[in-house]
């Protein structure tokens, strides 16, 4: 639950930047928000593979 909770933090601390990009055509904050994106993606694998390493070892 710890890295699900990580995610969610994530994206909350990216709205900033997609605002700024989205709205105020900030191509710095699209750059930040392209990383993020990126963080988001390898944090969501970990958690796929927590998940489907911890349905195993119930089975």
């Amino acid at each position: 639950m710890k890295k699900f909770n990580e995610a969610k933090e994530l994206v909350a601390a990216l709205e900033a930047d997609a605002d700024k990009f989205y709205n105020k055509a900030n191509s710095a904050a699209g750059t930040r928000v392209r990383k993020g994106m990126q963080d988001l993606k390898n944090l969501a694998q970990a958690i796929r593979l927590e998940v489907q390493e911890t349905k195993n070892k119930a089975s």
